[in-house]
């Protein structure tokens, strides 16, 4: 369904990752194609001068992820904004006009993705700023590590004392936030989903060291993550001389093991009791809201030439075609309420211990019905090399659905330590009709043959480059061309096809109105087992993920927004006989994941500046 937001990890969904080496015959077929249809992109290369600019920026940012391994410090955060800033400089350098089309696109990838880079360096120093107060105690923990990097000389027992000190002010802050609660719960005023900065209560009589800290339950849980990780930069530095300096130990142990349990004591404290995030079924939900600014220079950057509500209302419009459709399929099943079909359909799910075989039986019944049609390319080793893994309960708390990752497509079924309902519902939510889509959607022809060809793409500079909108919408996009082609062979196949296409258009109008502050985490669960018929566990799981922060804001529009792009791309393309299908499909995965309008330009070979901005409205009748 999705994969984690990590933008830069691999293999992960928001990264087509990999080492991009031999042609394949696939990519043959692909590029002959796409020299005839436009023989200047093919005969020449994108210049060297681009291209090389392109692996120099992707080496020198990955060089400085391993070199300044130091979160929440200022001086990582001024490192990478120097290295964006200087990228962004000499960009003009280069010889626009002279590129041809291929350079031309890596130009505005690199140019977008610096833009991008940056607005995310603002949002961490935004985010810093909100937590300042709360992790006051860091700095004297990030000099000793800087300090190592440097190969400086240290004196163990200044070190200790730092340490020592750290340990204390840890204590100090606990206590602070302590109080800042018992505060807020005597005043019934604690607001789950507040996003503000840690502050000082103003009419406390305490000195500004004592006085109490109000933290909102979202600010907690954010900071819990942000101490674990400053607390993981103190043992990096304590490994790394213990044992081997004589008098490090001596001085260090006591005081290292102090100040680490502190830290842990801290961030268990906010993330249990302030936040009331304890690993639970019941945890809140808490979510970043991101507000119509930062929406908008997101969907600059991912090249979508509309607004939040412009995309809001293509949601609405597809999901009111869903359901539309869902009657109809309800009707041929004998049902006049479409929900109650649904629900038949729900019924429908294997008994345990049968559901990895009936995911392997549908992954090859999806693969034999695009290679009869010659829909794309699919090679003998992408059959071969696809597995399966099964999603632990824990997991299915933010995975309650078949997902890809690592060659594997994740199972999510019941387990035999799941409670009776939740079981139930992880059945009647992987049942026969919504797993037998899925599994196409993540296997083949979707994300398993897209990261396949991904890792076979000539283009290896361009592996640093990701958008959901491609990404995602390319598994998408095929769920409505297996639609289109006849793959839901019974009304009970629609309606499993239907319940995914319009659980997609509920994530643009649930996860959009969330980041505009229209809809709270609770509205979007209901809207999801109201509107859609999820169950309960499942909607709840998905929201989790969509707010959760490990995504971008608009991840959850790539899905059907990036489907809809693609299939206007082939109805332009392969509807008037430029390409055949097959060929279609192909060419798109040789770009690998860019904004589908620079794909567009690339094949069409659409005018592009050294400023182009995103102007393709691909979606008719909004």
């Amino acid at each position: 369904m999705g994969g984690p937001a990590v933008r830069r990890s691999a293999p992960v969904r928001l990264t087509l990752c990999g080492a991009f080496a031999t042609l394949t015959h696939m990519k043959l077929r692909c590029l002959v194609c796409l020299a005839a249809l436009c023989p200047a992109v093919i005969r020449a290369a994108a210049p060297a001068e681009v291209q090389d600019s392109i692996r120099h920026y992707t080496s020198d940012h990955f060089t400085l992820m391993r070199a300044y391994e130091l979160p929440w410090s200022q001086v990582r955060l001024e490192r990478f904004e120097k290295l964006y800033r200087e990228w962004q400089a000499r960009l003009p350098k280069i010889d626009f006009d002279a590129l041809n089309q291929t350079g031309r696109i890596d130009y505005i990838l690199l140019r977008n993705d610096l833009t991008s880079e940056l607005n995310q360096q603002s949002l961490q120093r935004e985010r810093l700023k909100e937590m300042e107060e709360l992790l006051s105690f860091r700095g004297p923990i990030q000099e000793l590590e800087a300090a190592r990097w440097r190969m400086e000389a240290i004196d163990p027992q200044a070190a200790a004392t730092k340490v020592s000190e750290v340990a204390e002010q840890v204590k100090k802050l606990k206590e602070r936030v302590e109080k800042g609660k018992k505060s807020k719960d005597e005043k019934k005023s604690d607001k789950t989903n507040e996003t503000a900065s840690a502050s000082s209560a103003k009419e406390s009589k305490d000195k500004p060291d004592e006085a109490p800290l109000k933290v909102s339950a979202l600010l907690a849980r954010r900071a819990a993550i942000a101490i674990a990780e400053v607390r993981g930069t103190l043992k990096t530095w304590y490994s790394f001389y213990d044992g081997y300096q004589p008098d490090f130990s001596w001085w260090l142990k006591k005081p290292y093991d102090e100040a680490s349990s502190a830290l842990d004591a801290y961030a268990k404290y906010l993330r249990e009791e302030v936040a009331e995030w304890k690993g639970k079924d019941e945890d809140p939900l808490l979510g970043e809201i991101m507000g119509r600014e930062a929406l908008l220079r997101n969907l600059e950057t991912e090249m979508i030439a509309y607004t939040p509500e412009e995309l809001i209302a293509i949601g609405e419009k597809e999901f009111a075609w869903c359901e539309a459709e869902m009657k109809k399929a309800a009707k041929e099943m004998g049902f006049g309420d479409w929900k109650k079909a649904l629900a038949k359909v729900k019924s429908a799910y294997v008994p345990p211990g049968q559901q990895d075989e009936l995911v392997a039986k549908f992954a090859r019944e999806a693969i034999d019905f695009v290679k009869t049609r010659d829909m794309v390319t699919v090679t003998p080793m992408c059959e071969e090399v696809w597995r399966l893994t099964m999603i632990s309960p824990e997991g299915q708390k933010n995975i309650p659905y078949v997902a890809y990752g690592g060659q594997a497509v994740m199972v999510a079924y019941a387990k035999d330590e799941m409670k009776h309902e939740d079981k139930l519902m992880a059945m009647r939510g992987n049942n026969r009709h919504f797993t037998r889509i899925t599994t196409a959607h993540e296997l083949v022809p979707g994300h398993h043959l897209q990261h396949f060809a991904a890792d076979r793409n000539n283009r290896q500079y361009r592996g640093i480059f990701s958008t959901p909108f491609l990404t995602e919408g390319w598994a998408l996009y095929w769920e409505i061309r297996l639609w289109d082609a006849g793959y839901g062979q019974t009304p009970e196949d629609k309606i499993g096809m239907l319940f995914w296409r319009m659980h997609r258009c509920a994530r643009i109008i649930v996860s959009l109105k969330f980041h505009l502050g229209q809809m709270q985490p609770k509205e979007m669960v209901d809207f999801l087992v109201e509107r859609v018929g999820h169950e309960k566990l499942g909607a709840t799981s998905e929201v989790r993920r969509f707010i959760g922060g490990n995504y971008s804001p608009l991840y959850q529009c790539g899905y059907m927004i990036g489907g809809l792009q693609l299939n206007a791309l082939r109805k332009e393309i392969v509807v008037p006989g430029k390409m055949s299908e097959r060929d279609f499909n192909d060419t798109v995965l040789s770009y690998g994941s860019m904004p589908i309008e620079l794909i567009r330009a690339g094949i069409l070979k659409t005018p592009l500046s050294r400023d182009t901005k995103a102007t393709w409205r691909f979606y008719d009748g909004l």
